[in-house]
């Protein structure tokens, strides 16, 4: 079974639901090759603006598929496809022109602690936890330690890998892992209305920044403001930037080109 379902929820914003709530959506092999095929059509789609990932079931994500690991447990080639596999989709998560949302009912372990750093944007209900417990069952969590240590901390992010303790999600906010967090039974509506907030926006716009975001966080900060500087300018030159500009001085509703 696939245990993904994927829709479009309005015209502009798609969801990708993982489905296997009972079992807390384990990130399985063939779950990771569904989400990359689902990344590979929902990035070629213009009319989608915004993608949300949520999930059935009281949990987010659990991970990698326990089982799954013990019956290949001297298989070093599953276990590099599975990993390459998974850094391929947040990468692509990353890389997709549409701003991706991660919507958290519950807990959030190990790669689905890292499915949730990836993410551009996250909001998860008070209920929630983070955890990267590998180092508890002897498999410290490396793929996972890349997405995190990029939105938390260094000492942070050190605490989590090598105490395996959780985080809940007051301090998720606080460090940074996620945008916000909400009572369970305003989750879903509130994640929406992010989406749709985005979804308004002019879509050339959008992805010029998300690509240049994730560009320039790399480089030396000279570097940096050299590339940002030339996107500025060439963001200038789209139609949309004139339009905006236009229509805020003539204090107007601006019509976006998409």
């Amino acid at each position: 079974m696939e245990f993904i379902e994927t829709k479009k929820i309005t015209n502009n914003i798609a969801k990708i639901t993982l489905t296997n709530g009972k079992k807390y959506n384990p990130l399985s092999l063939n779950v990771l090759r569904h989400l990359n095929s689902e990344f590979n059509d929902l990035s070629n789609d213009s009319n989608v603006k915004a993608i949300i990932i949520s999930s059935n079931g009281p949990g987010f994500s659990a991970g990698h598929d326990l089982q799954e690991l013990k019956q290949n447990k001297n298989n070093k080639e599953f276990f590099t496809e599975l990993f390459n596999e998974c850094s391929d989709l947040m990468l692509k998560i990353m890389k997709s022109p549409q701003p991706v949302i991660a919507q958290i009912p519950g807990v959030a372990a190990a790669a689905g602690c890292q499915l949730v750093a990836t993410c551009d944007l996250a909001i998860a209900s008070n209920e929630a936890v983070f955890i990267t417990p590998g180092v508890n069952i002897g498999l410290f969590c490396s793929t996972p330690m890349v997405a995190v240590s990029r939105s938390l901390g260094r000492k942070k992010t050190m605490e989590m890998l090598l105490t395996g303790e959780s985080m809940n999600a007051e301090d998720a906010v606080s460090f940074g892992l996620i945008n916000k967090k909400v009572p369970l039974n305003e989750l879903e509506t509130t994640v929406l209305n992010f989406a749709k907030l985005i979804a308004s926006k002019p879509t050339s716009t959008v992805r010029i920044g998300k690509e240049a975001f994730y560009k320039q966080a790399e480089l030396p900060i000279e570097k940096a403001y050299k590339y940002t500087s030339e996107v500025m300018a060439q963001n200038m030159l789209k139609k949309d930037a004139k339009e905006g500009i236009e229509a805020f001085l003539e204090k107007r509703e601006p019509k976006w080109e998409n």
